[in-house]
């Protein structure tokens, strides 16, 4: 499987987080439990892990920097909310789940397997980390900084949902006025 195992183990996570956050608010818990979903991110693990496809792996594009993440995760701990996003295709892939999940079939068979491998012939005796550590320290980043986005915008508007939501209330409440004073002259 190319990404069963990856997709049961974010479903397991999701009834995790979900089932305890419910029994710390049950025990009046000041713990808060966020649930981030997390984009594609350039790490290292795209150049160990154990595969089995003709290409190399590669995160699905768009791809987004380990600092995306960090910066999410800090944010997270400091406002905890039930749920961030922090790509805009995280959240699609959500979206598109609930709405027409039989369309999302049909699409992730077309492409998902071309667009998790990059150029290039997939070395089968290079180290892996199926069955032990790959030694050495291999940093943040992964081989696709290239690719990679330094900033999402799905982040910048979870972070600023609450000024949005103020502009967005005012530029409304300007539109009725404007609507009223013209039905009025």
């Amino acid at each position: 499987p190319l990404q069963a195992a990856y997709c049961a183990a974010k479903h397991a996570i999701q009834g995790f987080c979900d089932s305890l956050r419910c029994e710390l608010i049950h025990d009046n818990s000041a713990v808060r439990v966020t649930m981030l979903q997390m984009p594609a991110l350039n790490t290292p693990q795209f150049g160990w892990v154990k595969s089995r496809l003709r290409r190399r792996a590669q995160p699905v594009p768009p791809i987004f920097q380990p600092e995306v993440a960090a910066e999410a995760i800090y944010f997270a701990a400091h406002n905890p909310k039930r749920e961030f996003y922090v790509g805009l295709p995280s959240l699609e892939a959500i979206v598109a789940n609930k709405i027409a999940p039989g369309f999302l079939d049909q699409y992730l068979a077309r492409t998902g397997y071309d667009s998790q491998q990059h150029d290039g012939p997939e070395d089968p005796n290079r180290p892996n980390n199926l069955c032990q550590p790959v030694p050495g320290d291999h940093g943040a980043h992964g081989a696709f900084d290239a690719l990679a986005r330094n900033w999402s915008p799905q982040l910048w508007t979870s972070k600023h949902r609450t000024v949005l939501a103020l502009g967005f209330l005012a530029f409304a409440i300007s539109g009725l006025i404007a609507l009223f004073k013209n039905k009025h002259l």
